[in-house]
């Protein structure tokens, strides 16, 4: 399990076993913790599994806990030991003190899990928003978890059964929601809770539940004093490292100000990171260029031109399960020339969720107005008038966002937004799946791929609905897709991303504010373009949100064509009975034909048949290369 996961922690292992084997002895063990370290603080003094002074309580640990030399100044006084300056020796100290509440004192990104040895008692942990992963196997002889599905998997007798409903969850919002996994039997846990295990007995539950309907009266001067002393706070603790440290630089808003804030408090320029490609529409070089010249920062970019051919098997090997957001390329390109100078990077990850960023945001605004319209208006718009709108096959066409608006507008506003997000809308899965797919869902009672939102929109009641999809992409989208991509991209190459947009204060105020502090008209991010005006040169404060992604529509009609005819809709695929051979041609040829654009419906289509094809069909735990028959790897 520890090998397979040394690409998260190169610079050294650990072990612990209890009862501990003496002398090369074969006795019953019951606790097996095992450590890979990617070492960032007290490089010598931080080695894991670590215990506290007594040998009763150990503990492994991945990630960083940014208040630790606070809580150390604590514990210290209470007459707590230390003998290391690592962060990771507070977790044990802490738990001495408040047991598993130890929790909600965490600042931080972590998955971590604690062995008490006198109550023979395990806490495993995940932070509040999901920026490291933590799978677990929770069976009839006990329990088994690690940071990554790979790890999981070398586990003698761990169920290998794909799970239809991960399937269609997948296929419907391009990852496989918490606490699901591609296989049936093995869970994710979710951001912000806690799994206790005790003679056998599992314990799980949420110890992060901010108050989400609340909503504050919004005073600007005040919420800018605030968000600016929250934000150069969680800025300063994420700059504690005994190793080079930098930054991703996109050019965009919250990067900037990330970079900015970081630039004020260090004493010589920050190096900056940023990856462009030589499509013009994608490129966002030239802004992140802009803003490192006004902050003052070392900066480096690098223009590649994209592969996707020769990275998807690394991608499909390291992501462990179907996961079909594209912008995964560029980001892992980012991760690997970052590496080659740092080992921590901070990232603007999440002002986009609690600011008011999105496009599409304004579209849920714009769908709310559009409901209060007459009938006859609404008809109007939602029939003659899409008839005669034109049709594209361009991703960034206005007229093809225009259609999906439309297209959508009928239905209540959490099953629209759902469909503007999602990958397959319910109409087209129903037409993909063969009955016995079918079957097998409608068998599970009450189930929905919408459930996923609608727990999340449950969660943020009596806000205003721009608000409180906002919040369910927080709880949603930002933990399973962007902090799932960052995480896996940037262990692949060894290198620690960190968030402060996503420290805990900085969120639970955010998410208080009213949507006038946000969004004024259509324009998003306005309390935090007020607030960082100094940070910001004029054409960056006044850019339209990019995104960070990849011409997926052409590179289907193009370079990456032969091979999703060959995989997409070649005869293993079609041989597995999941999807209906018609449909798929269908969807192939109406987008090679530029009638339709099903780039990422295609690209979805082809991520998981490669993963079926090396984690199932060759049981694989290693890298191939496409097109490789099982017999050969």
């Amino acid at each position: 399990m520890v090998q397979s996961l040394r690409h998260r922690g190169p610079d050294d292992e650990g072990f612990f076993f209890w009862p501990e084997v003496q002398n090369g002895g074969s006795g019953q063990v019951w606790v097996a913790l095992g450590h890979r370290r990617l070492a960032i603080i007290d490089l010598a003094g931080g080695k894991q599994p670590m215990s506290n002074e007594d040998g009763t309580v150990w503990v492994i640990f991945n990630g960083e806990i940014y208040n630790f030399r606070a809580l150390r100044a604590d514990l210290e006084k209470t007459g707590h030991r230390f003998r290391s300056r690592s962060d990771t020796e507070v977790l044990v100290h802490l738990y001495e003190e408040l047991g598993p509440e130890m929790l909600r004192e965490l600042n931080g990104m972590f998955a971590f899990a604690l062995w008490d040895c006198r109550e023979s008692r395990l806490l495993v942990a995940r932070d509040r928003c999901g920026e490291k992963p933590l799978f677990y196997w929770h069976h009839a002889h006990g329990l088994a978890f690690a940071s990554e599905l790979k790890a999981l998997l070398q586990v003698p007798g761990i169920p290998r059964e794909v799970d239809p409903l991960a399937i269609d969850l997948f296929l419907t919002y391009q990852y496989i929601p918490h606490p699901y996994t591609i296989y049936r039997g093995i869970r994710k846990l979710p951001p912000g809770h806690f799994l206790c295990w005790k003679e056998g007995w599992v314990e799980s539950g949420a110890y992060w539940n901010p108050h989400f309907q609340t909503e504050v009266e919004y005073q600007p001067d005040k919420a800018r004093e605030e968000l600016r002393e929250l934000l150069t706070d969680a800025v300063r603790i994420r700059l504690e490292s005994d190793v080079p440290l930098g930054a991703f630089l996109s050019g965009g808003i919250d990067s900037t100000i990330i970079v900015g804030l970081m630039q004020r408090q260090s004493r010589e320029p920050v190096r900056t990171f940023s990856i462009g490609f030589p499509v013009p529409e994608y490129d966002e070089t030239h802004y992140a260029r802009e803003a490192a010249s006004f902050v003052g920062t070392v900066h480096r970019e690098y223009r590649v031109q994209p592969d996707a051919v020769a990275i998807l098997p690394k991608l499909i090997w390291h992501y462990d399960e179907p996961f079909a957001d594209s912008s995964a390329i560029p980001t892992w390109y980012l991760a690997e020339k970052t590496r080659q100078h740092v080992t921590v990077a901070l990232t603007g990850d999440g002002g986009d969720e609690l600011f008011a960023g999105y496009p599409r945001y304004h579209a849920v605004r714009l769908g709310q107005w559009m409901d209060k319209l007459p009938e006859s208006v609404r008809q109007f718009l939602t029939g003659p008038l899409l008839e005669i709108l034109p049709r594209s096959a361009r991703f960034k066409s206005p007229w093809r966002r225009l259609r999906r608006f439309l297209e959508q507008l009928r239905l209540p506003p959490l099953d629209r937004y759902l469909q503007w997000i999602g990958i397959f809308p319910d109409n087209l899965r129903q037409q993909l799946y063969t009955r016995k797919l079918l079957d097998q869902l409608e068998s599970v009672p009450g189930y929905r791929a919408g459930f996923f939102l609608e727990e999340a929109f449950e969660r943020v009641a009596g806000r205003d609905l721009v608000t409180a999809i906002m919040l369910v992409d927080l709880l949603t989208y930002l933990p399973c897709d962007l902090m799932t991509k960052v995480d896996i991209a940037s262990m692949a190459h060894s290198l620690e991303c960190r968030q402060p947009f996503l420290d805990p204060r900085v969120v639970e105020f955010a998410a208080a504010l009213p949507l006038e502090a946000k969004l004024r008209g259509f324009h998003g991010k306005r309390l935090l373009k007020e607030t960082f005006a100094d940070l910001l040169p004029p054409k960056i404060r006044r850019r339209g949100k990019m995104g960070f992604g990849v011409p997926l529509d052409s590179w289907l009609r193009g370079p990456l064509l032969p091979l999703v005819e060959q995989v997409v809709a070649g005869p293993r695929a079609m041989a597995r009975g999941i999807f209906r051979p018609q449909v798929v041609r269908q969807l192939i040829q109406e987008h090679v034909e530029e009638r339709r654009d099903h780039s990422y419906r295609l690209w979805a289509l082809l991520v998981l048949e490669l993963w079926l094809q090396q984690w199932i069909d060759g049981q694989m735990d290693r890298l191939p290369s496409i097109g490789s028959s099982p017999e050969k790897r």
